[in-house]
């Protein structure tokens, strides 16, 4: 079936408000029981996994034109859809009968695309009288097993483990699905690349210039002020790089206890409190999230809110928020950051005060209009380059190396790990420990020290090779060598 993946703006009632959705487009027109499925989920699902859903519908549709007439009954249908999204369609001569020449997916991919998938086509189900594409069955002996030791080891890690339900529980690990995903592999921690810090002062105050300005004695015309706050708020303050893309002006004030620091907030996008500047027909502050707030007093949308193809477009992940307003408190470390912060906010603000802007947000284009993320990451990574580093994810250069660097500095310092998991915002104690798994150098720097401590005070000398009959083996006498841990006993 012909289809394309479009970005459909949908109006639902007389009101203004428009739903933006993925819409696969068939030469029947729009795949209107997905439309239906999205609406009722645009508000409690992210774009991002719509997108992926429609992505999932659209590579079960290719395969279903190529292949409906190999199978009797959609279950079968499905199960091997599921089996090609793992093997791909390739076949050892290189060739694919289907045209489909899809490569093989990993574990976790298959995962995102057929669980959505599922999920809708139960609800199609439902709703429509079809028959389910993965329907549910009576899971073995086995499944039930491991299920439950699933079940147990989140329980046992979570915090409110006193509220889960174990009839509930029973209920669903007697069921399993007709179509078997393989499990996802069980990867050790890896260690998280961070920006060097002997190297974020240059970065700072020579990466960060004026082109053309180098030269100026004054700091905010030398300086790209803009680039250089947020760079802060995710080295010192350990923001993810979306965060500060969400901060209103209003949101940095001076520190109640300590006023030469700023005290930053950030707000949940959507849920969190509004400013006390939008009033109402009496002249008196109005009482509203920044949803609300966004919507009436400037005709915006919260940038959680734009698809993630907009440049105003900014993601927000489910931190741990510190109070019933909806917000998370930056906690610099070191405590000078936010010093510097201040005095270097202070300029910015006089510069953005003689700019036309016409909404909230802190951080903005030379235009006064809101800065994307992806203008940021082009910022950070010239530089980057201008102190001589390759901006790089394996390298620990690129803007999300500044969250990890703070990470392991609190880790360094032997910060609490309760207090590690309150400055990073973490809603679990398992989440902030990368920062303190080793990385390959200092686990062979340890390795190594432990062995040279192992033979200072061994009671127990190394083993003779040859004594092993590995003397016929070793006609090169390698074995036999200056090295201490090879040497002949005697």
């Amino acid at each position: 079936m012909e289809h394309v993946t479009m970005r459909g703006k949908i109006h639902r009632d007389n009101t203004g408000v428009v739903a933006e959705i993925p819409v696969i487009v068939t030469e029947h027109g729009p795949l209107r029981p997905l439309v239906e499925y999205l609406l009722e989920r645009v508000h409690v699902r992210s774009h991002i996994w719509m997108v992926k859903l429609a992505q999932a519908v659209s590579l079960l549709l290719d395969y279903m034109a190529a292949n409906h007439d190999c199978y009797d009954n959609p279950k079968d249908l499905f199960a091997g859809f599921v089996q090609r999204l793992y093997t791909g369609t390739v076949g050892e001569d290189g060739t694919d009968p289907s045209g489909l020449y899809w490569q093989g997916r990993s574990p976790a991919v298959v995962r995102q695309l057929v669980n959505p998938l599922s999920e809708f086509s139960d609800w199609m189900a439902e709703r429509q009288g079809t028959r389910p594409l993965n329907p549910w069955r009576q899971a073995t002996r086995g499944e039930e097993l491991l299920a439950w030791a699933a079940w147990h080891q989140k329980r046992d890690r979570a915090f409110l483990a006193h509220a889960w339900d174990r009839e509930t529980a029973s209920l669903q690990m007697t069921r399993a699905r007709n179509a078997l995903l393989q499990k996802t592999p069980v990867i050790d921690h890896e260690t998280v690349k961070f920006f060097p810090d002997e190297r974020i002062h240059d970065l700072l105050f020579k990466g960060f210039i004026v082109p053309g300005k180098q030269k100026s004695p004054r700091l905010e015309e030398r300086l790209n002020l803009r680039d250089i706050l947020i760079t802060l708020l995710l080295h010192y303050g350990g923001l993810r790089m979306s965060e500060p893309f969400h901060l209103y002006v209003q949101d940095v004030v001076p520190d109640p206890l300590h006023p030469e620091r700023a005290r930053v907030r950030v707000y949940h996008p959507s849920l969190g409190t509004a400013p006390p500047d939008w009033l109402d027909a009496k002249g008196k502050p109005t009482r509203c999230s920044r949803d609300a707030y966004l919507r009436g007093k400037w005709g915006m949308l919260p940038r959680t809110e734009y698809a993630s193809t907009d440049q105003w477009h900014a993601g927000w992940k489910g931190n741990a928020l510190d109070s019933k307003a909806h917000c998370m408190e930056v906690s610099w470390f070191p405590a000078w950051a936010g010093e510097l912060f201040w005095q270097l906010w202070v300029f910015y603000m006089a510069q953005r005060a003689h700019m036309r802007c016409d909404h909230p947000f802190s951080f903005v284009t030379q235009q006064g209009k809101p800065y994307a993320i992806d203008s940021f990451e082009r910022q950070h990574r010239r530089a980057v380059e201008r102190i001589g580093l390759t901006p790089a994810k394996a390298l620990g250069t690129t803007p999300h190396a500044h969250r990890h660097a703070y990470g392991q500095r609190l880790a360094d310092a032997k910060i609490d790990p309760i207090f590690r998991k309150k400055a990073l915002h973490h809603k679990s104690l398992e989440s902030q420990t990368v920062y303190t798994e080793p990385d390959r150098a200092k686990l062979t720097r340890a390795l190594e020290e432990a062995s040279q401590r192992e033979r200072e005070g061994a009671t127990l000398p190394p083993p003779d090779f040859l004594e092993y009959g590995f003397r016929d083996v070793d006609p090169l006498g390698l074995l036999s060598g200056p090295h201490p841990t090879l040497l002949r006993r005697g």
